[in-house]
């Protein structure tokens, strides 16, 4: 059965990784200008392209669920409490969209990596396409983040999504 400690424990977690995300996301647009305007060659002019659009989608992500998370959690225990069907009609509803979204996440994700590493090992040696070597290395380097990330965030929302269905028993 799921208790408020659980419902507790899943949003404080949730809440803690989206700072994690925002973090990560403020220092790769940190790189992304120091490469842009300090280092200037071709490597980080690739790299701050990817670098600054995948630290964005970050950021906001990060930002998103770090503001929801307190009233989420609030909501849910209270509901726990009053109203468990509101678990069982409106939150179990959500998290199974929330754990079929990582899936997706995470094919998109292993496709950046892939494709992050085939830049890398196909312009490495080539001198004129460095600015490509950065895009790949930024690319399998933001994806190989984010989807670290998301696993650690879909095994908890498959966890929570177990507990959740224990109120159907």
């Amino acid at each position: 059965m799921i208790t408020r400690v659980d419902i507790e424990k899943y949003f404080v977690a949730e809440k803690q990784s989206s700072m994690l995300f925002i973090c990560l996301g403020l220092a790769a647009i940190v790189v992304a200008l120091l490469g842009l305007f300090a280092w200037k060659t071709q490597f980080w002019k690739g790299a701050a392209i990817v670098l600054i659009a995948i630290a964005l989608i970050q950021v906001i992500a990060g930002y998103t669920v770090y503001r929801r998370s307190d009233a989420d959690r609030t909501k849910m225990v209270y509901a726990l409490d009053m109203n468990p069907d509101q678990l069982r009609t409106k939150e179990l509803p959500r998290m199974e969209t929330v754990n079929r979204n990582f899936i997706i996440y995470r094919y998109v994700e292993i496709a950046l990596v892939i494709a992050g590493a085939l830049l890398i090992a196909l312009y490495r040696s080539n001198m004129d396409k460095q600015f490509w070597v950065g895009l790949g290395v930024a690319l399998l380097v933001q994806a190989l983040l984010t989807l670290s990330g998301d696993i650690v965030a879909a095994k908890r929302a498959l966890k929570y999504t177990e507990q959740l269905k224990t109120l159907l028993k």
